[in-house]
């Protein structure tokens, strides 16, 4: 905390801030201009009133931070029959707030104020209270919307820090989670909380967290994104290192297994790492039905996300390069609608894809009911006239279109996938079916070599765990679930017991 505090203030405040042990008895108004030489802004509100005999005080705070109708009753009223001989402990017990911390160091004033605490100054005394009566401006607990799920709890994390950790500790009752916080951002200062099961949870994991979130210093964390880059060990690579997540439910059930979440205040997504790409394809509601529905969907979602990275390139690749790779009659149908188009067969995929993407933002950064009419007029006017004009030809619509739909079933690796369309799109036109072959290759090499805090990120699949697999891409059921995944090494292994006999096969 000491290095927080140095390090988001100048050396100038920290001159301004230095603490005179030999003044003691300082009067009221040198207390107050201590503290407002630093926080000058007009929204830090000084509140100087007296007791009946005359005993003065002053309360600073930030407006907008605090609860001003708590620290008028906790805090205002109980003083207001204060003596004018009241010492510093007299005041402490009067003080109906239950979270009241007693110091003399200015600067930690100043930082528990923008915190959004309250200082408590007294006349003629050196000791003042900080009273922690926060309450931000914040929304209410709400279902997130990229994570929605037909069956299951539909709570989802929020932008408060306070609240979401509620929300973990609601689900978790045990006595080994731990939450730990920590501030980053020099001057936004930023609590971040490191959260764990202490009797589950490799030890290496979260102290590692702590490292590299301490060492990196910047400005001001906004999202939990920028501490995503600070913890991950190739922060330019293509792929992420920290799962995102929304809902309280699904961060519990990764603690569970042996993981550790980062909570970051601002921020409704939360990470947790270690990361395996195979947690993209699994959803919460994948445990709230049929082992056997989760294990069609998960395989449906994987073979959605190569299609729709693939077939705008093997289109392409196939027109310039590999005709034999389209059925005759199917070939038939596209030489028809292609013939007199005046752009060759990657150009019109590029052209097709650019006014998709073109749509996909103004409709998302647009306000609400234009981006609705926005949508329909790209899909139907722009689509239908530039067929018509002979611009596009109805396969290559076809193809994008549904290539976008693929892509979305994981909305959590579109950002990846939608890079990775490009790109097989330019080595289809300008390399063929071999160029597309070579790449996967490559790709696939690098995949099976990265690795997230030791764990290889294509676990349980490479290296091939059999233990892991019963919760891969496939979905088996409870009873096959009883100890947790090899891959993250957890120090419990053991995470389900059957105190009653299990259900025979068959039933």
């Amino acid at each position: 905390r000491d290095r927080s505090v140095s390090r988001g203030l100048g050396d100038v405040y920290k001159r301004q801030l230095e603490y005179n042990a030999d003044n003691r008895g300082m009067q009221l108004n040198q207390s107050i201009k201590k503290i407002k030489d630093v926080l000058v802004s007009a929204d830090v509100i000084t509140y100087e009133f007296s007791s009946a005999v005359g005993k003065k005080f002053a309360l600073l705070y930030v407006d907008g931070l605090l609860d001003k109708a708590q620290l008028g009753e906790l805090v205002v009223k109980p003083l207001a029959g204060v003596e004018s001989k009241a010492t510093a402990a007299d005041i402490r017990a009067i003080l109906a707030s239950p979270e009241v911390k007693e110091g003399e160091d200015f600067a930690m004033a100043v930082k528990e104020i923008s915190y959004g605490s309250a200082a408590l100054l007294i006349d003629g005394e050196s000791t003042f209270f900080l009273i922690g009566l926060t309450k931000p401006p914040g929304r209410a607990v709400a279902e997130p919307p990229t994570q929605i799920a037909v069956k299951g709890p539909r709570e989802g994390f929020t932008e408060d820090i306070k609240v979401n950790c509620a929300l973990v500790r609601k689900r978790l009752k045990s006595p080994d989670l731990r939450l730990d916080t920590i501030r980053t951002g020099r001057r936004s200062d930023t609590a971040v909380t490191i959260c764990y099961l202490a009797d589950v949870c490799d030890p290496k994991i979260p102290k590692k967290l702590k490292e590299q979130i301490e060492t990196n210093e910047i400005d001001i964390v906004a999202d939990s994104s920028y501490v995503g880059r600070f913890v991950s060990s190739r922060p330019r690579s293509l792929f992420k290192r920290c799962a995102t997540c929304e809902k309280p439910d699904i961060f519990c059930a990764k603690l569970a297994e042996g993981r550790a979440g980062i909570i970051v205040d601002g921020s409704p997504i939360a990470l947790t790492v270690p990361y395996m790409l195979a947690e993209d394809f699994q959803s919460s509601e994948d445990y709230f039905i049929s082992s056997y529905r989760a294990t069609i969907l998960r395989v449906l979602r994987a073979v959605a996300v190569v299609v729709g990275m693939l077939l705008p390139g093997m289109y392409v690749a196939a027109q310039l390069f590999k005709l034999q790779l389209i059925p005759f009659k199917l070939l038939l149908n596209i030489s028809s609608s292609v013939s007199g188009l005046p752009l060759s067969p990657s150009i019109e995929m590029f052209l097709t894809l650019f006014v998709l993407e073109v749509l996909n933002e103004a409709s998302i950064r647009m306000p609400k009911y234009v981006g609705l009419a926005i949508s329909i007029v790209g899909a139907l006017v722009l689509g239908e006239t530039a067929v018509n004009a002979g611009i596009i030809s109805t396969p290559a619509i076809i193809i994008v279109a549904f290539s976008a739909i693929c892509l979305y079933v994981v909305p959590d690796l579109v950002e990846t996938t939608a890079t990775l369309r490009w790109i097989f799109l330019i080595i289809a036109g300008s390399i063929g079916t071999f160029g597309i072959v070579l790449f996967i290759a490559l790709l696939i090499c690098y995949l099976v070599t990265e690795q997230a805090y030791g764990v290889p990120i294509c676990a349980p699949f490479s290296p091939l765990t059999p233990h892991d697999m019963s919760d891969g891409l496939l979905k088996r059921d409870m009873y096959a679930l009883k100890e947790r995944p090899v891959s993250l090494k957890s120090k419990n292994k053991v995470r389900f017991k059957a105190k009653g006999a299990q259900p025979p096969d068959g039933e």
